[in-house]
């Protein structure tokens, strides 16, 4: 079904033609759901710690921290165009001629424009946007107040203004300080000082967009020397871009291999799966993953900060039993008594349930099977209880050979169609918020080579629209889900406080994005 042509496009994006077929035989197959066994729970898959608790497990993180090799890991090469999407239909739809604000929100049943012109002065590109207007609209004042707010807008997204439709969310003004505004990409330089530098070094690694990296580079210089200075810590940050390699095929609703007007194949981004081979490229001890719009104000960013710490020392100790408990194998001359210590500790800390044979393993079986389970990547994540409607989540999920672990699941990867499983969602306590602390080392120093963990079963499709044609898309399994699927695995609870993204500009109003 290709030609020449065709495969020596695949090639080029270090793609094989095995790898293009698997990908047209999986858009066709359709996707496989996650079997969802039981929502994970405080006590039954999820870890709710008292302040002792929590006071114990961040002093070990900050006792071992000098020791290790820690990053920052921030996935921000999504553009902020959905941010804006109600001011993008603001400007098409308003008619200032004949309406107010009220009548078109009103009309078009759209409550967030409201909410942005009441409160304009509060944003941080408030200053930015006029100054702007009134450097190109000498006339801005003598406007009428429908006139400002619709040149207001305009200024904000169009390219010929401040172009901010264009910009990663990680270079948009978020906070507004007395003396300054700072970006997002500069929050996370600070918050990275309270939980993930060590000997007065930061490491922080930020997946942008090709297009975006220069800017991220103007940004660093621009705060570099101000931030460093003030928290006495030095930046180490590092960039990378989603590999063309992990980009995939879609198809038209015909199941034809959909292809760009000049005839080539159309690769598109594969989400944020792909990143799995950024983080794979990382040679760090400790890993934090944090999404680039979850980031507060630094006045709250303490406290915040702590349950990062917390993440950690859960990391840490969990780390170190692992470690002894391989050495300990590899030595041998074990008792029977301490392969039931190793199995009880899978599968009451690490969640790994044991198979019902083992007991009547051989000691090379035994010794075989806790090497197998233990010696893997391993990382403990935030969840957050549910507000409302659940979401996405902690479940407990069997796969093919009736294995049960447990799993981050997305909403797309769940079968709404079966009752059970739809009733499982509904009992679900607690959602993801993309809080991840991650060892990817094993007990002698090595890197886990992660590639070798995925559940590639945990592929999205998603119906997209190219060039105004619907298609089928293909995107790889999740960062956090599939990509994750054979790591070991801790969930601890953590307060809604830590859980504060940026969905829409109005978000931005919010007090832990308002400096007090």
């Amino acid at each position: 079904m290709f030609t020449e042509k065709d495969i020596k496009q695949i090639k080029s994006k270090g793609i094989t033609l095995d790898e293009v077929n698997a990908q047209v035989s999986r858009l066709k197959d359709g996707m496989s759901f996650s079997d969802l066994v039981a929502a994970a729970t405080i006590g039954k898959g999820i870890e709710q710690y008292d302040d002792n608790e929590t006071k114990e497990f961040i002093e070990l993180y900050e006792a071992k921290l000098n020791e290790l090799s820690t990053v920052k890991f921030v996935p921000a090469s999504g553009a902020a165009t959905r941010m804006f999407k109600f001011l993008f239909q603001f400007l098409q739809n308003f008619k200032p001629s004949k309406e107010s604000i009220k009548k078109y929100a009103e009309r078009k049943n759209d409550n967030l424009i409201e909410i942005f012109f009441n409160k304009l002065e509060a944003f941080p590109f408030y200053k930015a946007v006029i100054a702007k207007i009134k450097k190109t609209n000498p006339d801005f004042d003598d406007l009428s107040e429908r006139e400002k707010q619709l040149l207001f807008v305009k200024t904000m997204l169009d390219a010929d203004g401040l172009n901010y439709s264009f910009l990663p969310k990680g270079l948009l003004p978020f906070h507004k300080y007395p003396e300054q505004v700072k970006t997002a990409f500069e929050e996370h330089l600070f918050e990275s000082t309270l939980y993930s530098s060590s000997n007065g070094k930061s490491n922080l690694h930020f997946t942008v967009s090709e297009k975006h990296h220069l800017y991220f580079k103007k940004e660093l210089s621009d705060v570099q020397d101000y931030l460093e200075s003030k928290t006495n810590t030095t930046f180490n940050v590092s960039y990378s871009y989603q590999k063309e390699a992990t980009e995939t095929v879609a198809l038209t609703l015909k199941d034809k291999v959909f292809r760009n007007e000049d005839g080539s194949i159309l690769f598109r981004p594969a989400g944020h799966g792909a990143l799995l081979e950024n983080l794979n490229d990382l040679d760090n001890d400790v890993i934090f993953i944090k999404n680039i719009d979850n980031i507060v104000v630094a006045d709250r960013n303490v406290e915040v900060s702590n349950y990062k710490k917390l993440l950690a020392g859960v990391l840490i100790e969990a780390q170190e039993k692992v470690f002894s408990y391989l050495k300990k194998l590899d030595d041998g001359n074990l008792e029977d008594a301490d392969f039931k210590v190793m199995a009880l500790f899978l599968q009451y800390r690490l969640n790994v349930p044991i198979s019902i044979d083992f007991e009547r393993f051989s000691y090379e079986e035994k010794s075989e099977y806790l090497k197998q389970k233990l010696n893997r990547p391993i990382r403990v994540c935030g969840m957050v209880k549910n507000q409302g409607e659940p979401g996405g989540g902690p479940f407990w999920v069997k796969d093919e050979d009736g294995n049960v672990s447990l799993q981050i699941v997305e909403f797309a990867q769940i079968n709404f169609g079966k009752r059970d499983q739809q009733g499982i969602v509904y009992k679900a306590t607690h959602f993801n918020p993309t809080d991840l602390v991650c060892g990817v080392k094993d007990y002698k120093g090595k890197k886990f080579d992660l590639m070798q963990f995925v559940d590639p079963e945990a592929a999205f499709i998603t119906q997209k629209t190219q060039n105004g044609v619907d298609i089928q898309a293909l995107e790889l399994p999740g960062l956090w889900n599939g990509s994750m699927a054979y790591w070991n695995s801790i969930f601890v609870e953590v307060p809604l406080e830590t859980f504060n993204p940026v969905k829409t500009v109005n978000d931005l109003l919010k007090p832990v994005h308002q400096v007090s």
